[in-house]
């Protein structure tokens, strides 16, 4: 029997039959302000993800075959055995079975917060105020536990994660605006698909891109008015709102939903857009991530503009993201993940190196940014260097803590960094990001020029639909064909190499660097390249 404090009340709570579960520890937030304790009488949905019935092979993760959602669920999947049995012990626990999905593993259970405790706990859990990720003027309110989960005996190494019992905000979306008489130059997505020679003769026809997003919404008309303004056709895009998430416009992060949506139909007016608005929490993005891979049809991309420094996740957070993630790589469907915009600090306040996560997964396709001077007129190349306006606004990158270097990175000269084992170096792939050379967007009716590796996730997922129109086939993980052909100093064809400037403690040189990988794209030589793979 234990006594602990939460919320100003003591709580008593028999945790002697549950167990913990490994990789759970979570620690409060740095700038919580608590309102009082979680009721008992609170309804709270939470997800379980269970272990996969095999591990998915290496070379169905990177290699070019595929499988369907069907035989991934079938292979590596749940097992029926282990979903029945999670099943049983939660109803008869009086816990709501309110989804079941085998093939992401996902079981997720429903019930009051005393309901829950009965078969998972935390050490403390309580009502507290943070700011707004996407407004930090803006205070929300959520729950937050600390300390490890414990869970049922029976689901111990069958269950390997648990969510939502902390809804805090996860993951900040990596924008950033320019006022308009602030800006050096402009541009329309339209202008850098003629810069970055996206393929000619195709438009993204026959393709679907998802769009993940953890807030705001899309403004009634201004997708009509903006590729009006274009002179090209609305694409389609339709909304999916998953769990708590909802398409509301009126929030902060209006401004980066319009931006993904605008960049997407600029650059491939002919793909189906799929938007899905989830919860801003470590729950609702893997649940986002999760509902757009598996569904039907399979996207050929997913754009995500979201993500948070790799320490302020949890152990089982990042295993579960990244799992998700493996399970687009096999299907076919590749993750283009901004990469932060606070430099190689990511924002950390002591100045210490971290990455961005999910940018930081080998699974994701990590974009990075740079800073543009070009004549949009006759899509002239004056310069292009690493995006770094200082006080902490540049392009995010340098090397993972958490994640293993990949095979396809092992001979392009990313340094091991603090001593560690080699490690995954961010980012990938670059273009424009720096909010002085910015991207003109259309939010509620007004004019406005936006900036960041925002940006750059969605110009990626484009191009990498026309790359796929034109080839015939989806690519799925593409970080391997990528990196075919590099070497230290060197970047293979498809890129135009960026050699100056600086992220902070990472300067760019030639060949990979962890300021903007391989380089910007070439999109016309990349086809030709990846066509001869």
């Amino acid at each position: 029997m234990r006594t602990a404090c939460v919320g100003g009340t003591l709580e008593v709570m028999d945790k002697t039959r549950l167990v913990p579960l490994r990789g759970s520890e979570r620690s409060a937030h740095a700038n919580a302000r608590s309102t009082g304790a979680v009721s008992d009488s609170e309804r709270i949905e939470v997800t379980l993800v269970l272990r996969r019935r095999a591990e998915i092979p290496d070379e169905l993760v990177e290699g070019p075959q595929t499988i369907t959602r069907a035989e991934l669920a079938a292979r590596y999947g749940a097992d029926p055995a282990d979903i029945d049995m999670v099943k049983r012990s939660a109803e008869q626990h009086g816990l709501t079975v309110t989804q079941t999905d085998p093939a992401s593993r996902r079981v997720k259970i429903s019930g009051t917060l005393g309901q829950l405790r009965s078969v998972v706990q935390a050490d403390s859990l309580t009502m507290v105020t943070t700011p707004d990720p996407a407004d930090e003027a803006r205070m929300v309110e959520h729950r937050q536990r600390t300390g490890d989960l414990r869970i049922l005996p029976q689901w111990d190494g069958v269950v390997i994660g648990v969510t939502g019992l902390d809804n805090r905000p996860q993951a900040r979306p990596h924008i950033q605006r320019m006022n308009a008489h602030a800006a050096q130059t402009s541009y329309s997505p339209v202008d850098l698909g003629k810069i970055y020679r996206f393929p000619q003769g195709t438009d993204g026809s026959g393709h679907t891109i998802a769009v993940v997003q953890l807030g705001g919404g899309i403004p009634p008309g201004d997708l009509d008015e903006y590729f009006a303004k274009l002179g090209i056709l609305t694409p389609r895009v339709d909304v999916v709102e998953v769990g708590n998430g909802s398409n509301s416009p009126g929030d902060p992060a209006d401004g980066e939903v319009m931006l993904d949506s605008q960049v997407i139909g600029a650059l491939a007016p002919g793909a189906r857009q799929v938007v899905y608005f989830a919860e801003n929490s470590a729950q609702g993005f893997t649940d986002a991530i999760s509902t757009a891979v598996f569904a039907d049809p399979t996207p050929t991309a997913v754009s995500i503009s979201w993500g948070q420094r790799e320490d302020l996740w949890t152990a089982q957070g990042r295993a579960i993201l990244d799992a998700a993630l493996a399970d687009a790589a096999a299907m076919g469907v590749t993750v283009c993940v901004a990469s932060g915009d606070n430099g190689s600090s990511d924002g950390d306040p002591t100045g210490n190196r971290h990455t961005d996560f999910p940018s930081s997964s080998p699974r994701a396709l990590a974009c990075g940014g740079t800073h543009l001077d070009a004549d949009p007129a006759t899509s002239t190349v004056n310069s292009e260097t690493v995006w770094n306006n200082g006080n902490g606004s540049a392009s995010g990158g340098g090397v993972s803590r958490k994640f293993n270097q990949p095979s396809w990175q092992a001979n392009v000269g990313v340094p091991n960094g603090n001593g560690q084992d080699p490690r995954r170096g961010v980012p990938d792939v670059a273009a424009a990001a720096d909010p002085k050379t910015g991207y003109r967007v259309l939010v509620h009716g007004l004019d406005e020029i936006f900036g960041g590796t925002s940006a750059v996730a969605p110009l990626w997922a484009a191009l990498t639909v026309r790359l796929a129109e034109a080839l015939g086939h989806p690519l799925g993980m593409l970080q391997p064909m990528l990196y075919e052909g590099a070497a230290p100093g060197v970047s293979p064809a498809g890129f135009r190499d960026i050699t100056l400037g600086d992220i902070g403690d990472f300067a760019a040189t030639p060949g990979w660097d962890a300021c903007t990988g391989l380089g910007v794209p070439d999109g016309q030589a990349l086809l030709t390249r990846l066509t001869s793979i």
